[in-house]
């Protein structure tokens, strides 16, 4: 396929291919020959996430990195199956159709409820499992998760998500722990996948999956037990929305579990320390972290201080 104009091949060098559903056609990253790693991003993202891991990766595995269905360079339908059941069928269909076996399935953010069924529901194909800052319960309860719920659902929330593109936009930089990490160049990766309303409805329905399915995610939650595969945690310390509460969960759902813990980082850990992804999936291989580079957005700032206010972002830390 050939690649929009504002993407940066020297930072996303890859050719991506596409596998076609009945909601529409996915872009996913097809990279190298090996034992196969399945990365499986959250959101606002998509597979440029993993640009430095599927990099390291590449040289000694097959590395698959799919754009989930209205995100990146994927179709974006305004009336697109965006539930996370229709991502996780849909993301089954292409392990199928690849045929992937003896898999590392590694999982970030709303990668985790969307992903894990694929260990779940294909254990023959899975080996290995590798957890970043992810969830896989429900968010029933939760007093933080109801007040952004009740921000996501409301006029004020439906503008911010489809009228500011709020989430690439405030959210993405907020939530990491060193935000000279994310570069003006990079941050536009994330912005230009989402240019105008009509394209950030994925983006919203997600939003509103935070606590909309939550029986989904109770009833991922009641089979953790069948994860019997090898499981490792990378987590990063400093990130705002899935705080120590939630890897405290995961090891004691896990307590075999190999657990990394990495100071001073957030939310998108293979955005800032790549090298703990890649050490995750395969220790024999070293990859280095993103030069520092220091942003310069100061309405961006302003804007954050406003925008964490309403939706009480921080309270998610637990």
């Amino acid at each position: 396929m050939n690649l929009p104009n504002w993407i940066d091949t020297q930072r996303y060098p890859f050719q991506p291919k596409r596998f076609t559903t009945d909601d529409g056609v996915m872009s996913y990253l097809d990279e190298g020959s090996g034992p196969p790693v399945l990365l499986v991003h959250g959101t606002p993202s998509w597979s440029f996430e993993w640009r430095e891991v599927n990099t390291a990766l590449k040289t000694k595995h097959r590395v698959i990195a799919p754009d989930h269905l209205g995100f990146g360079l994927s179709d974006k339908p305004m009336d697109g199956a965006y539930t996370l059941a229709d991502h996780t069928r849909r993301l089954l269909a292409l392990v199928d159709h690849l045929d992937l076996r003896d898999l590392t399935l590694v999982v970030h953010d709303f990668g985790g409820p969307i992903g894990l069924p694929v260990a779940l529901d294909r254990k023959d194909r899975v080996a290995k499992v590798v957890v970043l800052n992810s969830w896989m319960w429900s968010n029933e309860g939760d007093a933080s998760v109801a007040r952004i719920d009740r921000l996501v659902q409301s006029a004020l929330g439906r503008a911010l998500y489809l009228n500011l593109n709020f989430s690439p936009r405030v959210l993405l930089p907020s939530s990491f722990g060193d935000r000279r990490r994310l570069s003006s160049d990079v941050h536009a990766h994330y912005l230009a996948p989402f240019p105008c309303r009509e394209r950030r409805h994925a983006l919203y329905a997600m939003a509103q999956a935070l606590l909309g399915a939550s029986a989904s995610y109770q009833k991922l939650w009641a089979r953790r037990a069948e994860l019997t595969m090898p499981l490792s945690i990378v987590w990063g310390m400093a990130d705002p929305a899935f705080g120590v509460a939630y890897l405290e969960r995961w090891k004691e759902a896990f307590p075999n579990a190999r657990v990394e813990t990495l100071d001073g980082v957030g939310h998108f850990v293979a955005e800032e320390a790549p090298e703990a992804v890649v050490r995750a999936i395969d220790p024999a291989l070293v990859t280095s972290t993103l030069a520092p580079k220091r942003a310069r957005w100061p309405w961006a700032m302003a804007a954050l201080a406003v925008a964490m206010g309403m939706l009480g972002w921080w309270g998610m830390s637990g």
